[in-house]
């Protein structure tokens, strides 16, 4: 049915659900009160269905009126936004990928602050715990988890994964914890928060225990487990309970006492988030200026 209606008959049809007056939506798109009328008159008989009704001077849409203006909004809304990165004026956008919980805890603050410094470029941030689209080449920077190489992406590291289990401070309190003393089978016993492993290389509850020197004999049965690390994170800020804390997404709350180490045992897993850069194509101006941001913000 597109083959036979102009896309101009959209627009005129958008503006005058806005307005609800011909003459005013004729005004916003430079064209007549009668050329409006006549577009809206071939939109309806191309769709066989009546979409306003008029008495005098007021309009009011029909409900078959109603739910074409709700869908051609949301499609011109969404065609508005796609076409942003073309638009002139000097403002660069630049794409960057991080996991769900390198997005939460740590890279939100410093796009934010990086947005305050450098009000000519836009940042779009794709927030996605899929390894092939966090490493794919559409997009201009990555933060990835990572042993240090990558065949497509030159990687320096942003924070070295130290894991070690956390819980809030009120959760020590209630349960009469002495934090500093707990050995790794008192912590079998205490309310434990999981989390699901997107990446063959993630350690939770369970490989943690397992590689510690002395591993626990109970069995190690989490009382929540959730489907993204910063779920957990939230959840033994929340006081629920104890998770593993990777030190470097979590610095900032356990500097300011939020979550507090548990006991004296950690792993170093040998792997880290890196950020990256592209191997085969040179970045961007603004790219290359988040890139520095982010390295000098860790």
């Amino acid at each position: 049915m597109l083959d036979r209606i102009p896309l101009e008959a959209f627009r005129v049809f958008d503006a005058a659900c806005r307005f609800m007056n011909f003459s005013r939506a004729g005004r916003e798109l430079h064209i007549t009160q009668a050329a409006v009328s006549r577009r809206i008159q071939g939109l309806e008989e191309q769709l066989g269905a009546k979409l306003f009704t008029r008495r005098g001077r007021n309009l009011s849409l029909t409900s078959e009126g109603d739910r074409l203006a709700q869908r051609v909004r949301a499609t011109l809304e969404y065609l508005e936004e796609s076409l942003e990165p073309f638009r002139g004026g000097g403002r660069e956008t630049i794409s960057i990928a991080a996991s769900s919980s390198v997005s939460h805890l740590w890279l939100g603050k410093r796009l934010k602050d990086f947005d305050n410094e450098s009000p000519s470029v836009s940042v779009r941030l794709l927030t996605t715990d899929v390894p092939s689209e966090l490493a794919s080449e559409a997009n201009d920077l990555v933060i990835l988890y990572a042993a240090g190489e990558h065949p497509r992406w030159n990687l320096t590291l942003l924070i070295r994964e130290s894991l070690v289990p956390v819980a809030s401070p009120a959760y020590v309190e209630r349960r009469g914890l002495d934090a500093a003393s707990l050995t790794a089978d008192a912590l079998t016993q205490l309310d434990l928060i999981d989390y699901e492993r997107f990446n063959a290389h993630w350690i939770s509850l369970r490989q943690w225990f397992a590689r510690l020197p002395k591993p626990p004999k109970a069995a190690i049965k989490p009382r929540l487990s959730f489907s993204t690390y910063s779920l957990a994170i939230d959840a033994a800020l929340r006081g629920e309970g104890v998770t593993l804390g990777s030190r470097g997404l979590i610095a900032e709350e356990l500097a300011s006492g939020t979550l507090v180490e548990l006991g004296t045992a950690q792993l170093d897993t040998g792997y880290g988030y890196y950020l990256g850069m592209p191997r085969y194509r040179s970045l961007t101006p603004g790219a290359a200026r988040l890139h520095q941001h982010l390295l000098g913000n860790p």
